[in-house]
């Protein structure tokens, strides 16, 4: 099935992104062979145009930035896939997936070095602009820390679509695998996520920021908990 025959509303939702589709098939690829592979990308999206066809209708579509690649949308497009393909699919290969399209951006990134003070505040505003956007679609409920010389940067999540969606459609299972992209990101800039909970398995997602050199991880050591989710003392 062509893309463009897909049916759901697309005055406020938006297709998965062409790397998404890339990822999944290349997953399809591993798993089915070749005389099955089409037969189960067109199971895969289908069900993600059921997933629309009763999902909430004020994320932004096109307009909101959380709906690009690795984004909401995706993560629902990984699910379908995970739905489809639930009998052969992997934890491991849904969190390789979903790094594969949220780290391509960190990687341009690699001048930042996050132990500076002038990247750090750069950082910050970064986070800061990111509210603003949450604020207009309220669709992640962000709160940000004031901004305090040599101390990490926090912010946090009350509310989280692709959460809500997990939770909805009992997809819970696969959201450490979604989650954990955030640690591998931070990485990339010389930087390191301190986190506790998400909104998938608590009542927030909190993101506490600091330089790869901060003596602050020496008190929050990271582990992979039963669920699958890395997180810290």
């Amino acid at each position: 099935m062509k893309d463009n025959e897909l049916q759901f509303d697309r005055t406020c939702h938006v297709l998965y992104s062409k790397p998404c589709k890339t990822e999944i098939k290349k997953k399809i690829a591993l798993h089915y062979p070749l005389s099955e592979q089409e037969s189960v990308w067109e199971k895969i999206q289908l069900k993600y145009a059921e997933f629309l066809s009763n999902w909430r209708t004020d994320l932004g579509g096109r307009k909101n930035f959380h709906n690009g690649a690795g984004g909401t949308y995706d993560c629902i497009a990984i699910m379908s896939y995970y739905v489809v393909c639930r009998t052969v699919a992997s934890f491991y290969e849904i969190e390789e997936m979903e790094e594969n399209l949220v780290l391509p951006s960190f990687r341009r990134l690699k001048l930042v070095n996050s132990n500076k003070p002038f990247w750090r505040k750069l950082l910050y505003k970064a986070f800061t602009t990111a509210k603003a956007g949450c604020d207009k679609w309220h669709d992640y409920e962000m709160s940000v820390a004031p901004y305090e010389k040599d101390k990490p940067i926090y912010y946090e999540f009350t509310a989280c679509p692709v959460a809500e969606f997990a939770a909805k459609h009992g997809l819970t299972d696969i959201m450490p695998a979604l989650c954990n992209a955030d640690f591998a990101s931070m990485e990339l800039i010389h930087a390191r996520l301190v986190r506790k909970t998400t909104c998938a398995n608590g009542l927030k997602c909190d993101f506490t920021i600091c330089g790869d050199k901060d003596p602050y991880l020496n008190d929050h050591p990271e582990y992979r908990d039963e669920a699958g989710y890395r997180r810290n003392r």
